[in-house]
């Protein structure tokens, strides 16, 4: 099982833009990298500014769409297509 440490710097920030994206389960981001969604919820935390990890924590907390369990059968995909994409760590502008 992969560690916080054994992920290359590409790889969190893909994690980062997975965690962001409100329709991305973290059955997904477990899938792809071999993370827990609470190792998800450690690098959100060690790689954002406090404030910006708070909001996203609210924000994610309890929704369906972020659990795949607890998502409606109309949500067929992981990402909205009006999302912005996110490069680095910063939310690019359309």
């Amino acid at each position: 099982m992969k560690t916080y440490k054994d992920l290359s710097e590409i790889q969190i920030d893909r994690i980062i833009e997975m965690a962001w994206e409100d329709r991305t389960p973290f059955d997904a981001i477990k899938l792809q990298f071999g993370i827990s969604e609470q190792e998800t919820i450690e690098i959100m935390r060690r790689e954002m500014k406090p404030s910006s990890f708070r909001l996203w924590r609210e924000r994610v907390q309890g929704r369906a769409t972020k659990h795949a369990k607890l998502r409606t059968d109309d949500v067929d995909r992981f990402k909205c297509t009006r999302q912005r994409n996110i490069s680095n760590n910063k939310i690019s502008k359309r």
